[in-house]
C-alpha cells in the first residue's frame, strides 16, 4: 500500500495538512533536540520519504549523525533522492520496526512521525525503539490525535473521513484505498494519556506530551532509564 502511494506521498502530506506538517516536524526537532556533544546518532523510524530525518539534519547543521529506517523500499528510494538533492549525508536502511537491525543502546534519540500506528504490533514497535535507545536517551513519537474541542472535533472527523480520503484517492490512485485506511487508523489509535501509558509500559520514564494545532497532532517524549 505504501509503495503504491510513494509517488504522491510528499505532495499529499503537505497539501492535505495545508503544509502545517512541516511545522510539526520542526517543533519536534526543537522540543526533542539531540545533544550535539553526544556522538551517538539519531534514528528516525518509519521515516517514509525522510522528512523528519532531514529536518533533524537541518536543525543540527549536520553535526549529529541521523539514520532513517523504513520497511517500504519505494519510500526509501525517494528519501535517498531527497537527501542527495539536499546534500545531506543521511543513510537510509530498509528495516522492520518490530525487529530492528541495530544493537541495543545505540541511539541518543529514536523518533517516529506518523508511523507508529502503522506498525502491526504497536507495543513491540515501542519496545524496539526503547531497546535501541541508549540509557538516558529519549524516544519521541509525533502522531495524529483527535481534537477534543466540541466544535473542532466534529469538523475534524468530517474532513478526515470524508474530504481527505476523496482527495487522497483521486491524486494517489491507490489500488489499496490507502487514503481510506489512513484516517481510520488515526481514529482507532490511542492518543494523549492512553499512548503515554503505552510508552511507559514499554519501559520509558518521564513521559510527557504536547498537542499541536488544537490537538490535530501530538508529540510524545519519554526517556530510557539509566540502570
Amino acid at each position: 500500500m505504501f509503495g503504491q502511494i510513494a509517488h504522491s506521498y510528499d505532495f499529499l502530506n503537505h497539501a492535505l495538512s495545508l503544509n502545517i506538517d512541516t511545522r510539526w516536524r520542526a517543533a519536534t526537532a526543537r522540543l526533542a533536540a539531540p545533544d550535539p556533544a553526544d556522538p551517538a546518532p539519531v534514528l528516525d523510524l518509519c521515516t517514509g520519504t525522510g522528512d523528519l530525518a532531514l529536518t533533524y539534519h537541518r536543525a543540527t547543521n549536520g553535526a549529529v549523525p541521523v539514520v532513517g529506517a523504513d520497511f517500504c523500499h519505494e519510500m526509501l528510494v525517494r528519501a535517498a533522492e531527497k537527501a542527495k538533492r539536499a546534500g545531506a549525508a543521511v543513510p537510509f536502511v530498509e528495516a522492520d520496526a518490530q525487529a530492528l537491525p541495530f544493537p541495543a543502546d545505540t541511539f541518543q534519540l529514536v523518533t517516529v512521525a506518523f508511523g507508529l500506528r502503522n506498525v502491526t504490533d504497536t507495543d513491540k514497535g515501542l519496545r524496539e525503539m526503547v531497546r535501541v535507545a541508549k540509557p538516558g536517551g529519549r524516544v519521541a513519537v509525533l502522531e495524529f490525535s483527535r481534537p477534543r474541542n466540541r466544535v473542532l472535533g466534529p469538523l475534524y472527523r468530517f474532513y478526515f473521513l470524508r474530504v481527505l480520503p476523496l482527495i487522497g484517492q483521486v491524486v494517489s490512485r491507490s489500488r489499496e484505498n490507502a487514503y481510506n485506511y489512513l484516517p481510520r487508523s488515526v481514529l482507532a489509535f490511542p492518543d494523549y494519556e492512553a499512548l503515554a501509558d503505552r510508552m511507559r509500559a514499554a519501559g520509558l520514564a518521564d513521559v510527557w506530551f504536547r498537542p499541536f494545532t488544537f490537538g490535530v497532532a501530538t508529540l510524545y517524549v519519554g526517556t530510557k532509564p539509566v540502570t
